[in-house]
């Protein structure tokens, strides 16, 4: 079995996802393949893309759920998902190879290709489901935070930022060290109450979501509703969790 650093490294790379500003647009997952089919894991694999029972690697999936009946409880809502890179991750600690591992410089969670014997292991203890196999190379992958991208120096600081970020049009998407308290991601997980998906596992996800700002229906998210028509942040939480989980 993979061991964990036994410290934590200057850094702790990872994303805030803002659920309050998604639409659902996708392009991220399509940035995402688009640059990391040449990159870091490449090839991100597609079988049947032109046939009926399409697969293929995706780093980054947009999940919408219709919930909350009709009228005014109908909702719609769009949540982005990909590796969150846990402190605590099982999908390392499982690995029979070591092909999966954490790097302690920051963080970032990775799979070694020569190691990885395809074994699935990773996948089903990964509560997220954020681990891909590749039928076509018999190995899984997984997000890298386009490594190849942001550590590329030949590339404008700006432009040193995954790839989902850089696209995403409605800025629903961060990037940042977590280590640094005053980053954007460190800001905004404390002024918006960042939050940890399913936190009862133990992970520890680096990446944290944004809930829906209460009192604003927005297009990307409609809160709940308690008794009395107050919107509550973390009823909605509890409720994608609840989805996840199924």
């Amino acid at each position: 079995m993979t061991s964990l650093p036994s410290a934590r490294g200057p850094k702790r790379l990872g994303l805030v996802i803002d659920l309050d500003t998604c639409v659902g647009c996708h392009a991220c997952a399509t940035n995402c393949k688009e640059w990391n089919t040449s990159g870091h894991s490449a090839p991100l694999t597609d079988l049947n893309a032109y046939q009926a029972e399409q697969r293929g690697v995706w780093f980054n999936r947009v999940f919408t759920f219709e919930a909350g009946g009709q009228g005014e409880n109908a909702r719609t809502v769009h949540f982005p998902k990909n590796c969150l890179h846990c402190e605590f991750p099982d999908c390392v600690t499982v690995c029979p190879t070591g092909a999966s591992y954490k790097r302690a410089e920051d963080g970032i969670v990775l799979v070694d290709a020569d190691k990885c014997i395809g074994c699935k292991l990773c996948s089903w203890a990964c509560s997220y489901g954020a681990r891909e196999y590749d039928e076509d190379a018999g190995v899984m992958k997984k997000c890298t935070l386009c490594i190849d991208k942001i550590y590329n120096e030949k590339l404008p600081e700006a432009d040193r930022v995954p790839a989902c970020v850089a696209t995403c049009p409605a800025k629903a998407r961060h990037f940042g060290d977590f280590n640094d308290p005053e980053s954007k991601v460190s800001r905004l997980t404390r002024e918006r109450g960042g939050y940890d998906l399913m936190p009862e596992t133990g992970y520890q996800p680096t990446s944290k979501y944004l809930p829906p700002r209460p009192g604003k229906r927005t297009a990307g998210a409609s809160l709940p509703r308690e008794e009395g028509g107050r919107d509550s942040a973390g009823k909605f939480l509890r409720w994608v969790d609840a989805v996840l989980s199924r």
